[in-house]
């Protein structure tokens, strides 16, 4: 037996020397990982370098500064492809994270929103979402008053004033398979996601700004034919010949435009707007009605509210949301009332 009992202790002994090296090596990434569950005082910021071509990356520093200034506590990212803030958003909810702040535009928002809404460590609303405008568009910020100021928009963080926001989902189609996206602003159908896709081929390309929008806006009406189309608003059944429609919880798209001029955050609908039957000469006689609001006063010009909303075309039309290209139809939209928290600014527009 006594041979046993030493071939025990010495067993024991191994297993012991083996743990207090495996503490030794894992304690400080416990702690660190638990610093990140418990600590929800501190936001992670994700920084799209690209945004505002470069000045994501060129500006970092200063606004680096002003939240060092501000006291406020922040871990940082920086995105390094197309879609890496939806991995990143992921990654940081489930290390803890709760609040989140973008440094970029609409597009590095959205996908920030796509990460917090694919993952299932804790419920969307408990995740707050600022913005620091650093992008082209900037369309939902506009909304709520936040300012392309960064010392205006980081005491805007600090002073940390919230809203319940809806969300919207659309699924869409690319070829045969299907997909879904979570949008937080406004996605389109027809006209202006034509002159989405060409202007993110052209940011791409090093790119960017409202000039270029507004000429890829001109220059696509030369070509650009409406397609008939089938629309079911919350089961009733429309018929159209689809210039564009738009889908909104917010107010703004394309770098100021004006397209669901009615719409709120947080009423639980979307505001749709179709224009139907216009051609291309009208459109260009009308261009300032898509800017200043007055946009459901034309004739050829419908607005709804709702829940769900479905398009079906026997030619395709393409589809985007909150900026980004997607995929074309049959789509369907359809809202996630009080998704997530949001930091507002200086007003909210009612």
């Amino acid at each position: 037996m006594e041979p046993d009992k030493q071939l025990i202790n010495v067993i024991m002994d191994l297993i012991l020397k083996n743990l207090s090296i495996y503490f030794h090596l894992c304690v400080p990434y416990i702690r660190i990982s638990m610093r990140q569950i418990t600590d929800q005082k501190e936001w992670l910021v994700i920084v799209n370098p690209n945004a505002g071509n470069g000045k994501g990356k060129k500006d970092w520093g200063k606004i680096s500064a002003l939240l060092k200034k501000e006291d406020l506590s922040f871990s940082v990212e920086f995105t390094e492809r197309k879609g890496n803030a939806i991995d990143i958003t992921r990654e940081s909810i489930s290390a803890g994270f709760r609040k989140i702040i973008t440094v970029g535009g609409d597009g590095a928002l959205n996908e920030v929103l796509n990460g917090v809404f694919t993952v299932n460590s804790c419920p969307t609303n408990d995740i707050t979402l600022s913005l620091i405008p650093v992008g082209t568009g900037n369309d939902w910020g506009r909304m709520f008053g936040i300012p392309l100021d960064y010392e205006k928009a980081v005491r805007i963080i600090r002073d940390y004033k919230t809203l319940v926001h809806d969300v919207g989902l659309v699924s869409f189609y690319n070829g045969a398979e299907k997909h879904e996206r979570y949008f937080i602003n406004v996605a389109g159908l027809g006209f202006e996601s034509v002159v989405v896709r060409k202007t993110n081929i052209q940011k791409d390309r090093g790119l960017g700004g409202k000039l270029i929008y507004f000429y890829n806006l001109l220059t696509s009406l030369l070509s650009y034919r409406n397609t008939k189309a089938e629309i079911i608003i919350d089961g009733e059944i429309t018929h159209a010949d689809v210039f564009s429609i738009n889908v909104g919880n917010g107010r703004y798209c394309g770098g100021g435009m004006r397209q669901t001029p009615m719409a709120l955050p947080d009423d639980g609908l979307l505001d749709v707007t179709i224009i139907n039957g216009m051609g291309k000469f009208e459109i260009i006689r009308n261009l300032k009605i898509l800017y200043d609001g007055t946009i459901l006063q034309h004739p050829k010009i419908d607005g709804y509210r709702c829940k769900n909303i479905k398009v079906i075309s026997d030619s395709i039309i393409y589809t985007e949301a909150d900026g980004e290209s997607l995929g074309h139809t049959p789509v369907e939209f359809s809202i996630i009332p009080s998704g997530i928290n949001i930091v507002y600014g200086t007003n909210i527009i009612r």
